[in-house]
C-alpha cells in the first residue's frame, strides 16, 4: 500500500487505485503520479489478487480504504482489469459516505472469453486462483449488484496476442477483454482507446481521460 498525500490540503479529492489480477501497485505507478500532479491524493493498494474470491478480496482491502475515506473529501476509485470488479464488490458492501466517481480500465464486467477458454486448465486454476474463475463470461453479469454511482469505462482496442485478439475474443478488444465486455449497464460514460490490456494504465490518453472523468464526470470528446 502507498498513500501519497498532497501537502497542505487535507481536503483534496482522494483516489483509491486497484490493480488487476496477478499485478501489483507498481503497475499503476505512472497513473498514480499523474493523479498526484493533478491535485488528487492517492491510495495505491497491493492486495493478494490470486488468493481469494473477489468478495473476500474486497473484505481484505477494507481497513486501508476505511482509514483513507475518513478524510473530509470526495473519494474516487480508479481500477484496472479485475480491480474494477473488486471495486464494485467493495462499494456494494462498504460504500464510502463520500463516494464520488469510479473509472474502470479494461474491466471484464461481462467476463472474458480468454478466461472461458483457459478456466478448465489446471495451470490456469493454480496460478489465477479463485478470482480467476470469476472472470469467465458464465459468472457475469449477476454476480455483482448494478451500479448506482458514476462510472466511466475506458476500453482498449489494441491487442498484442494475435491468438486471443483474432481468434478468441469478439472484436474490437484489448487482447484480454472485448470492448463490449468492458461496458457496464448504468455507466455514465464510455470511451475506447487504442491501447492493449496491460498498457491501459500507462497510456497517456487513458491517463488524461481518467483525470477528465474524475473532474467532470465525463470523458473528453473528439
Amino acid at each position: 500500500m502507498q498513500w501519497v498525500p498532497r501537502s497542505g490540503d487535507a481536503r483534496c479529492p482522494g483516489v483509491v487505485l486497484l490493480h488487476g489480477i496477478a499485478r501489483t501497485s507498481a503497475s499503476l505507478t505512472k497513473l498514480e503520479r499523474a493523479l498526484g500532479a493533478s491535485g488528487f491524493t492517492t491510495l495505491n493498494i497491493d492486495y493478494s489478487s490470486r488468493s481469494k474470491p473477489i468478495a473476500a478480496l474486497a473484505d481484505d482491502i477494507h481497513a486501508e480504504i476505511a482509514g483513507f475515506a475518513e478524510r473530509d473529501a470526495p473519494l474516487h476509485f480508479v481500477a484496472h482489469s479485475m480491480g474494477g470488479l473488486v471495486a464494485r464488490a467493495y462499494i456494494a458492501r462498504y460504500r464510502p459516505a463520500r463516494l464520488a466517481g469510479v473509472v474502470m480500465l479494461g474491466t471484464p464486467n461481462g467476463g472474458s472469453e480468454v478466461a472461458d477458454l483457459l478456466s478448465e486448465s489446471r495451470l490456469y486454476r493454480a496460478f489465477y486462483g479463485p478470482a480467476g474463475l470469476e472472470l469467465t463470461t458464465a459468472m457475469r453479469p449477476d454476480a455483482l449488484p448494478a451500479v448506482d454511482y458514476p462510472v466511466g469505462v475506458i476500453a482498449g482496442s489494441r491487442f498484442i496476442d494475435p491468438v486471443a485478439g483474432l481468434l478468441v475474443l469478439p472484436k474490437p478488444n484489448d487482447g484480454r477483454v472485448s470492448v463490449q465486455s468492458a461496458t457496464l449497464s448504468g455507466m455514465a460514460d464510455h470511451v475506447v482507446v487504442r491501447a492493449s490490456h496491460t498498457g491501459l494504465p500507462r497510456h497517456a490518453t487513458v491517463i488524461d481521460q481518467t483525470i477528465a472523468f474524475l473532474r467532470e464526470g465525463r470523458f473528453k470528446q473528439g
